[in-house]
């Protein structure tokens, strides 16, 4: 993982869209990282919601009811407050954890807002989980469902690129964007075909890189209950027998964390 050879790497995980699966894959990336020796901090700011909070919360949990330990990031969270009063706080807490881990995971809102826009400040790596339907590639571009034609840029590529140029006026390290499918179905569809196709179509003019990521699998939300995630599952310490569907599952995040941190 050459691309954490300096400190501290920023990540940030956004999507404009809820329910496309940041936290789970947060978790499972930080944990991913923290199995190959790296220091990892995660930021939730997505307090009011709270998923990736509540995730480490029950890793926490499991571990102590169980008496064993199990690597676990440093954790902080914050939520919108009145006139962005804990803006400076954020950009001082960021600063200071840059001298300190290897690798520093942003988990962001749902939707746009202050503390959305401040975790695009400062990021190397953004990963953004997309579904396989249309509206999930509307953030990135509108489509013509009958013809595939481009009818414009979605909002969020539209504020991507901003935050590019942004970037590069400030001299900073040039924008590593990941869209990665997550929740994704099994099952082949017409729908899900044409919007991969179409995404790896886009990359090329939009500046990303696409991976179809994660299927919808039942396992991560069972193991949101402990606060485990797969990478886990083979810990001498859990006792835990991992079946076919399990091994998939851990084969898709190595699969995506060397996609991602090549």
């Amino acid at each position: 993982m050459s691309i954490l050879s300096s400190k501290a790497h920023i990540i940030v995980v956004a999507n404009e869209k809820g329910g496309t699966g940041k936290s789970t894959l947060s978790m499972h990336m930080a944990t991913k990282l923290l199995y190959e020796n790296f220091k990892v901090a995660v930021i939730d700011l997505d307090g009011h919601q709270g998923s990736l909070t509540k995730y480490i919360e029950n890793r926490r949990n499991f571990c102590t009811k169980n008496k064993i330990q199990l690597p676990s990031p440093v954790h902080y969270v914050f939520e919108p407050v009145a006139k962005e009063a804990n803006k400076e706080e954020i950009e001082n807490l960021i600063a200071e954890l840059s001298t300190r881990f290897d690798a520093i995971i942003i988990d962001t809102p749902g939707s746009r807002n202050y503390l959305f826009e401040l975790a695009h400040k400062f990021l190397h790596t953004l990963i953004t989980p997309i579904g396989d339907s249309l509206i999930d590639l509307s953030a990135i571009a509108d489509i013509n469902p009958e013809t595939g034609e481009i009818l414009k840029s979605g909002h969020y590529a539209e504020f991507v690129w901003e935050t590019k140029k942004k970037l590069a006026a400030n001299d900073l390290p040039y924008l590593n964007w990941i869209i990665c499918g997550n929740k994704v179905s099994s099952l082949r569809s017409k729908n899900k075909d044409m919007v991969f196709a179409k995404l790896e179509s886009l990359s090329k003019l939009y500046g990303f890189r696409f991976t179809q990521g994660l299927k919808d699998r039942v396992i991560y939300k069972e193991l949101f209950l402990d606060g485990l995630t797969i990478l886990d599952m083979t810990s001498p310490k859990l006792h835990r027998r991992m079946c076919m569907s399990h091994l998939a599952a851990k084969m898709e995040i190595n699969s995506l964390a060397e996609f991602i941190f090549p």
